[in-house]
Parts: C-alpha cells; sequence; structure tokens
C-alpha cells in the first residue's frame, strides 16, 4: 500500500478545484485559494512528486465515438496464476473497447468496465477475447443504463495522512 500524504487545507482545496476543472490556471488556483502563484505552482509540483495528482486526463462521450453500449464484464480466471492472469490483464488492457480493469475479491477475478458499438459488438468481444481465452471460466456480462460522476475525491473527515490505523 503507498505511504499516505499529510494535506493541509489549502492543499486539499487545490486538489478539490483540478478535479472539477484540470484546466484552471495556476493564476486563477492561486486566487481561489488565497495563495502567491509561485506558492500554488510549488503546493502543486510537489503533490504530482508525492503520487497525490497522478496526471491530466480528457474525458470523452463513447457514444459520440460510435461506442454507445457500455457493459460490465465480471470474468472468472481459472486456475488463477500469476503467470497466467498477468498475461490476461495486459490483453485485455490492450482492447480498444476496455475503459477500465479491476481486479477484485470474490466469485470473479476481474470487472471489466467495457464500451461497444452495439449488442452484437458486446457479443463479439465477449466471445471472441474473453470466452475464447483458455484461461476464462466464466463471464458474466451487465449493461449499463446510466452512468453518474461524482464529486472530488478527497481523504476522509478528520483525516491527517501519514497515520497508522
Amino acid at each position: 500500500m503507498a505511504d499516505s500524504v499529510a494535506l493541509d487545507p489549502v492543499d486539499l482545496e487545490i486538489l478539490r478545484l483540478l478535479q472539477n476543472d484540470a484546466r484552471t490556471t495556476y493564476r486563477d488556483l492561486a486566487a481561489r485559494v488565497g495563495v502567491a502563484p509561485s506558492t500554488c505552482l510549488d503546493r502543486v509540483a510537489r503533490l504530482r512528486r508525492a503520487g497525490v495528482i497522478l496526471g491530466h486526463a480528457l474525458r470523452v462521450d463513447p457514444a459520440r465515438l460510435g461506442r454507445g453500449l457500455q457493459a460490465l464484464l465480471s470474468v472468472q480466471v481459472r486456475p488463477h496464476r500469476r503467470e497466467l492472469v498477468g498475461p490476461f490483464v495486459e490483453r485485455v488492457r490492450a482492447l480498444p473497447e476496455t475503459r477500465t480493469v479491476f481486479h477484485v475479491t470474490g466469485p470473479d477475478d476481474y470487472l471489466v468496465h467495457v464500451a461497444v458499438r452495439d449488442m452484437a459488438d458486446l457479443q463479439r468481444l465477449v466471445l471472441d477475447e474473453f470466452t475464447a481465452r483458455h484461461e476464462v471460466a466464466r463471464v458474466e456480462t451487465r449493461l449499463v443504463f446510466q452512468q453518474w460522476e461524482c464529486g472530488p475525491l478527497l481523504p476522509p473527515t478528520g483525516y491527517q495522512g501519514d497515520e497508522n490505523p
């Protein structure tokens, strides 16, 4: 598990603002959190070095790209051994339909979020790219009807950083 990082209220506000709009300029960000632009730049750089800020991402609408159907695939891999799951995960990550891959606990080993053209494309993906693999024992498909973005991710209330539970 990664080490936690101590964050003060200014750091938390910077994180909140950047998660709501990553294109905010340092000058605007500094004004909104009440510090000098150079201080803001230093704080953001420190958050990047500490691994709190991982990068910048562009969100796209899958439907506008011809991928109007999204699904969650629960995948069981058998036997669940490192020499099989490593190549499996790399192959799934390389598929253009894959949005996210989660390694999970429970009866299934992976949860894969995919975006495809339509039901026929989803069927092709499941049959040709998942169930055709020798290490895949089972795939269960759930269609995504709707998805909502949530607020920025911040530490739990009262979190001090660098604490050991």
